[in-house]
């Protein structure tokens, strides 16, 4: 952090000063970098810095942009980047802090699958992940407790958490119908028990523990951010137009039943059902493209989810692996140019699996900023968050039994793992050790376990 920033930030009487457009870049770029452990992790990181330590936004403004990005389809997480950089810096704000947010991660998982396909296994990497998968079950457990501990501020919120937790996790209900339920018991919670129901939990206004932000609860919606219905149809249209001209460059290219073209039609459509983070879409997508396109085998689709898992950036990023995958292994420019394949079939399942989400923000944007003090719109969204935090308890669920018990319930228990993610658990919770420093040494201890073992 720049140290004028932290002199002013210590001082809590006033909001910091207006953040320059290239200290915002930067600051959207370390992010991309950093943002481990799915979109918990994920929010949690912007969380702590965007409202914690930086105050560029208050914790109300911040939860409120949150609720509304839980709502799409797409990654909440860089959803919710693409909503603040926005609300800052306009059009290009958004623009470029959804951009850095995810370029990172391509570059790592385009190197990654690079060397996933020229070289096969290497043992060193399989120790590291080895040691990298119980740290981020840690991570997302850590963060469910950070943002349920700021959520759920009542014993109405609590239920509604554990109620979806039981749904996911005994019911397998879709995540879809459990965001639906939570919004209509917000609605109706709204009118029986207002005080139970609004932002921040049910104490009135988000307690102020961290000073006045740049965009404080109370300050008003910049003018950019001011719904408009020629600026909101001149954004779909543009969104549209965009996709189209994308879209047919493919198929003028490749022919309609080409392969770029079919990950661009497939990857748009994946990422509108993109309901509740990854993990609601990814059996569809390995079913398009292990089963139905063949563009990869199911034991190189689950090498990627590891990879995807210990990245930075969403764990929908694996799309980009998918893609590279699915390019060399289609030959798409001959056998003399496979790594350029690959890069071009990354290029396009990433671009049509994102596109969607910088749309779905610059529309909905103006629309949600009118709503942040209208407690109609404001109780179902707390709500949301509520149930959201039972399912993320789930995800580190799924995340501890795979982890701990790779081999099912009756296979050999991973103790090595169980001490590993232990560990974790204690530098974040006991420690506040950051989540970089953890991830590093939980990856060194797998690897220096399985060299041991060997």
């Amino acid at each position: 952090m720049d140290s004028n920033r932290d002199i002013h930030s210590s001082n809590l009487s006033s909001p910091p000063a207006p953040v320059p457009f290239w200290e915002a870049f930067r600051y959207w770029l370390q992010l991309g970098f950093v943002s481990f452990g799915g979109p918990a992790g994920q929010i949690a990181i912007m969380h702590q810095e965007l409202v914690e330590k930086r105050r560029w936004i208050s914790e109300q403004r911040f939860l409120h942009a949150l609720n509304y990005c839980m709502l799409l389809p797409g990654p909440e997480a860089q959803q919710l980047a693409v909503y603040i950089g926005w609300l800052m810096h306009r059009t290009w704000g958004g623009i470029v802090a959804g951009t850095l947010f995810v370029l990172p991660s391509f570059f790592i998982l385009t190197a990654l699958s690079w060397l996933y396909l020229a070289y096969g296994n290497v043992p060193a990497v399989a120790g590291l992940l080895y040691g990298i998968k119980p740290a981020v079950t840690a991570l997302v457990l850590f963060a469910a407790w950070r943002i349920g501990s700021r959520a759920l501020k009542n014993s109405a919120l609590w239920l509604i958490a554990a109620v979806a937790f039981l749904a996911i996790f005994a019911f397998n209900a879709p995540f879809p119908a459990i965001v639906l339920a939570a919004a209509i018991i917000g609605f109706a919670g709204g009118k029986i028990a207002p005080s139970r129901f609004v932002a921040g939990g049910g104490h009135g206004k988000a307690k102020k523990h961290y000073g006045p932000a740049i965009i404080d609860d109370d300050t008003p919606t910049p003018e950019h951010a001011k719904f408009s219905r020629k600026r909101l149809f001149g954004v779909m249209i543009v969104g549209v137009l965009l996709w189209l001209a994308s879209m047919t460059a493919l198929a003028t290219m490749n022919g309609w039943h080409g392969t770029l073209t079919q990950m661009g039609w497939f990857f748009t459509k994946a990422a509108l059902l993109t309901f509740g983070g990854a993990y609601a879409v990814l059996p569809y997508v390995f079913q398009g493209t292990v089963e139905h396109y063949h563009w990869l085998t199911a034991t190189q689709m689950i090498d990627g989810l590891a990879l995807g898992e210990t990245t930075p950036g969403p764990l929908i990023m694996v799309v980009t692996y998918v893609g590279f995958v699915g390019g060399w292994a289609k030959a798409l420019f001959g056998v003399d140019s496979l790594l350029l394949a690959g890069l071009a079939a990354a290029a396009v399942t990433t671009f049509f699996t994102f596109l969607p989400s910088f749309v779905f923000i610059l529309v909905g944007g103006p629309l949600v900023e009118i709503t942040h003090g209208d407690l109609k719109f404001t109780a179902p969204l707390t709500a949301i968050t509520a149930a959201v935090v039972g399912v993320i308890l789930n995800l580190a669920v799924f995340f501890g039994y795979h982890v701990l018990w790779p081999q099912g319930l009756g296979g050999t228990f991973e103790w090595p793992s169980a001490l590993i993610g232990l560990t974790a658990l204690l530098a974040l919770f006991r420690f506040k050790i950051g989540v970089i420093p953890v991830i590093v040494a939980c990856g060194i201890a797998g690897l220096l376990f399985r060299l041991m073992a060997n």
